[in-house]
């Protein structure tokens, strides 16, 4: 029987020679899996017919949309994950649905090999092979531009040879990735990080320098997942539609970072994400009023390293189930309403309310029907600044000997 590789496919110009190019150098029969989390662009069957007409034997086609949005993208949510403190993770969340369907189409069709698009200098080869790994520990990976020599220049001579139905153009400067939860830039003249991003660039936002009247916005929240905007009730999936759109219009979530990739470069990276930075926002100001003080320390600390894991291509680890659990617990009052303005590029909180919100009016309260007891205060101050007190004096008696 012939050897049957799966081929993570895009429907681009790279992953369309790779189905021919693949075949040539191993001999193997290529399935190509296209998931479409939400990227825009032509649709699922438009891009089966083009992985059959490039010489694949099966294409697996999946509308993960919605399985992206819930399982993928709400848990970033309830972490309030940014990497480095800028970045919400948009490719890196991606990966991991993609895998599983990878996985899932390699069992469907027999395949021994799962093979991506990815180089041998981003993050996302990591992503891919250790996800891959862990779902699939028999499979083999290959990626044709790291391991069989595919570039560019070879990839258009051989798309124009064999007369493949796709587009052979110039690379475009930049490269692109992009889902529901945001889209990400880099490369081409970006490397020089003195450079300032044209306006080329941006596809998810308006110019904030320019904005359309100021937009208020009241998102609804249960257990910390988005469920209605504006008394509208909604699925993940349009939550962050709906704010994409909004958000966007206002230019709010742009982002320009030089951010740590595991390969141990930094790398100048583009990020557009507006209905994820709006939502994330939203989310920390709701766990400001619901989450106790001591719980809402260690997330935090929590979520910077739940962040660093899924960066780092590690979703399916057992330290990241772990977190998850923590994070989930955390949850369970993060229910309620925040009302936020979003212009000019900044989404700003000016309204919350939530049934189970930890802020007691009475004893925040200067006014008359005060209920803090400041006689309280005294004595809690002497406590608290008793082992301080006592080691200054120790410092202060050593110092005079």
């Amino acid at each position: 029987m012939t050897e049957r590789i799966v081929l993570a496919y895009s429907g681009g110009l790279d992953t369309s020679v790779a189905i021919g190019w693949i075949g040539e150098a191993t001999g193997a029969e290529v399935i190509a899996v296209a998931v479409d989390v939400g990227q825009g662009g032509e649709s699922l069957e438009t891009i089966r017919q083009r992985a059959l007409g490039c010489g694949a034997v099966e294409a697996y086609v999946a509308d993960a949309r919605d399985e992206f949005a819930n399982e993928y993208a709400m848990p970033t949510l309830k972490a309030n994950a940014l990497y480095q403190g800028h970045y919400p993770l948009v490719s890196a969340i991606s990966r991991p649905v993609i895998v599983k369907h990878l996985v899932k189409a390699a069992r469907e069709f027999g395949a021994t090999t799962v093979a991506h698009g990815c180089t041998g200098k981003g993050n996302d080869q990591v992503r891919f092979e250790v996800g891959i790994q862990t779902l699939g520990p028999d499979l083999k990976c290959i990626a044709p531009v790291r391991d069989l020599a595919l570039t560019r220049d070879k990839a258009i001579a051989f798309a124009e040879e064999k007369g493949l139905p796709i587009e052979t153009t110039k690379k475009n400067p930049y490269s692109i990735d992009q889902n529901v939860w945001g889209r990400a830039v880099e490369t081409g003249y970006l490397e020089d990080i003195w450079n300032a991003p044209t306006k080329d660039i941006y596809d998810y936002t308006a110019t904030p320098e320019f904005p359309p009247a100021p937009d208020e916005v009241t998102i609804s929240f249960q257990a910390g997942v988005p469920v209605a905007i504006d008394g509208v009730k909604v699925t993940p999936l349009q939550a962050i539609q709906e704010l994409n759109r909004r958000a966007g219009a206002q230019g709010v979530g742009r982002i320009d970072v030089v951010e740590d990739r595991l390969v141990g470069i930094k790398s100048r990276e583009i990020y557009e994400a507006p209905g994820a930075m709006a939502l994330i926002t939203a989310h920390k100001h709701l766990e400001d009023i619901t989450i106790e003080r001591e719980q809402a320390r260690f997330k935090a600390t929590v979520g910077q390293r739940w962040s660093e894991l899924v960066y780092d291509g590690q979703w399916f680890s057992p330290l990241k189930r772990s977190l998850d659990a923590f994070i989930e617990d955390t949850q369970q009052y993060v229910s309620g309403d925040i009302r936020m303005v979003l212009h000019g590029g900044q989404a700003i909180v000016n309204g919350r309310r939530s049934e189970t919100s930890l802020y007691d009016f009475d004893l925040a309260t200067y006014d008359t029907g005060d209920t803090f007891d400041q006689s309280m205060a005294r004595g809690f101050i002497e406590l608290w600044g008793m082992s301080s007190k006592v080691a200054s004096g120790r410092d202060l008696r050593v110092a005079g000997q």
